[in-house]
């Protein structure tokens, strides 16, 4: 059985070093984006499983954009995307689910929720 494939796209990278941490030992294989644009190029080339994707990022895409832009390619549809933000309100939430987000984690998060998430969105 091969290894899940997960793309982390986070501009922090502390937040992205902590992502990293409590997943690299459930046998995910683990690939890092610094920004929404090489978090694009690297998901048409990767076509992982999930993608944990920031939502507010520097560069010419930020998050929703990206999962727009990947939900509305056939070739790349199918890969489950996780927003991570630190904006909990019902608007943006909703913004998230229009763009076509499988779910929605917000920041803070603990290990366990992402360890969670990531499980539960991978079945």
């Amino acid at each position: 059985m091969t290894a899940k494939r997960i793309l982390i796209v986070e501009d922090q990278p502390d937040i992205r070093k902590l992502i990293r941490m409590t997943l690299e030992f459930s046998g995910y294989e683990l690939h890092e984006a610094e920004n929404g644009d090489r978090g694009y190029e690297m998901a048409l080339a990767l076509n992982p499983d999930l993608m944990l994707l920031d939502v507010m990022m520097p560069g010419s895409m930020d998050g929703l954009q990206v999962c727009r832009k990947l939900k509305d390619d056939p070739a790349h549809a199918g890969i489950h995307i996780v927003l991570l933000t630190a904006r909990g309100q019902k608007v943006d939430v909703d913004a998230g689910a229009a763009a076509g987000s499988n779910a929605y984690l917000i920041k803070p998060f603990s290990p366990l929720e992402l360890m969670d998430m990531a499980d539960h969105v991978l079945q």
